[in-house]
């Protein structure tokens, strides 16, 4: 691990979340959308809405920018391989930063695939190189995601196929697809299911790690949901820790947050030492990058709240209040009305519910809801 500043602070978990309710200008403190902060690590595109109210929560007025080919952002398949929205300047790093750091994480981020040609005699290194080089020399133009992944196929080796029963037929992995897709220099288009791929004019393709742009990656996730370890930055890059320790920044401070070592951009110690005591109600939408920190100990001490919050399908939003997590909501859309219901972990003062009534109207402009009503389950 890179060196460090030998500064030890100690804070406690709530003057942690006032830190990333400022950092993350969840304040609507950001003053155009491609300003704000949380695309240093991408926000993540999922249900319909997502980034939308994202940029909502934290914009005071305006809404989302334009995305696509021709446009200031775009989406892609990137952390983790899932849909995530970027400034397009930042893309070429971060295809660079997300290219696999040894042999073991080629294998360790491409799963089954890399296990099975691994056993067949290819490295899970050249296993990736090869479907960037696929994936590159096949979207030339505008296609969906069936037709990539056919002639993706052809050109791959026979181990890198996997059986699909829903297709009935043998193709390559769709992880595999995904985390090819971004060092090959492809987009795709926004709102399109299956999704149509699109080659970057502007790619420029990488052939190796890029370091200096992954420990950029590493230092926007501390400064936005820091203080973190090494372990819930990979978690959050789907990575290998020990890869990722390997090139861990220097200009660290060293913090401990309830008696819990963690790292943070020293920089950012007075901001952290001074955050004020959040005084807001937002309705966060379910990938939020707020809660996509991996220490969901410290956003919610309550383990028994964390099933509730975080299930493996169909994740509600999250009702946020003065920092801390204190419910869920979720959205029912039809003619025009929107329905949420909102079931706080603990009864809230009325003044709370006015405010979820007015963060309830704002969901309800990003959805093109007409008429917004709120349900409380208590």
């Amino acid at each position: 691990m890179a060196a460090h500043t030998q500064v030890h602070v100690d804070v406690t978990r709530e003057q942690v979340l006032a830190y990333r309710v400022v950092a993350q200008h969840l304040d609507r403190s950001a003053r155009a959308a491609h300003e704000v902060a949380v695309l240093d690590i991408g926000i993540q595109e999922a249900m319909g809405s997502s980034a939308s109210l994202i940029f909502d929560a934290r914009l005071s007025a305006g809404s989302a920018p334009s995305v696509g080919p021709a446009a200031v952002l775009a989406l892609g398949w990137t952390l983790r391989g899932a849909p995530h929205l970027h400034r397009r300047s930042d893309l070429n790093g971060l295809a660079g930063a997300l290219w696999p750091l040894s042999e073991a994480d080629a294998r360790f981020r491409l799963g089954e695939t890399g296990r099975t040609v691994t056993k067949s005699g290819i490295s899970a290194l050249d296993a990736f190189t090869l479907a960037v080089a696929a994936v590159r020399s096949v979207v030339t133009q505008p296609m969906g995601k069936g037709a990539v992944s056919t002639a993706v196929t052809r050109k791959l080796p026979a181990p890198m196929g996997r059986e699909c029963r829903g297709c009935k037929t043998t193709h390559v992995s769709d992880p595999t697809l995904r985390l090819a897709s971004l060092p090959a220099g492809v987009e795709f288009e926004p709102g399109g299911s299956p999704p149509v791929l699109v080659p970057r004019s502007d790619a420029v393709y990488p052939q190796r790690p890029d370091r200096p742009a992954l420990q950029r990656l590493i230092l926007a996730y501390l400064r936005l949901l820091g203080p973190a370890t090494s372990a819930e930055v990979a978690g959050y890059l789907e990575g290998r820790r020990v890869d990722v320790a390997e090139v861990w920044p220097d200009g660290l401070a060293e913090v401990r947050v309830d008696g819990r070592t963690a790292w943070l951009p020293e920089e950012q110690l007075p901001a952290l030492t001074t955050a004020p005591a959040p005084d807001l109600v937002r309705l966060l939408g379910p990938f939020d990058p707020f809660l996509q920190a991996r220490d969901r100990d410290v956003l919610v001490p309550d383990s028994a709240l964390h099933k509730a919050l975080w299930p493996v399908l169909g994740r509600p939003g999250v009702l946020l209040v003065d920092g801390e997590v204190a419910g869920t909501w979720r959205p029912k859309l039809g003619g025009g009305k929107l329905t949420l219901t909102v079931e706080p972990f603990a009864p809230l003062p009325p003044s709370v519910w006015r405010q979820v009534a007015d963060e309830g109207a704002r969901v309800g402009a990003t959805r093109g809801a007409t008429d917004v009503h709120v349900v409380k389950v208590e």
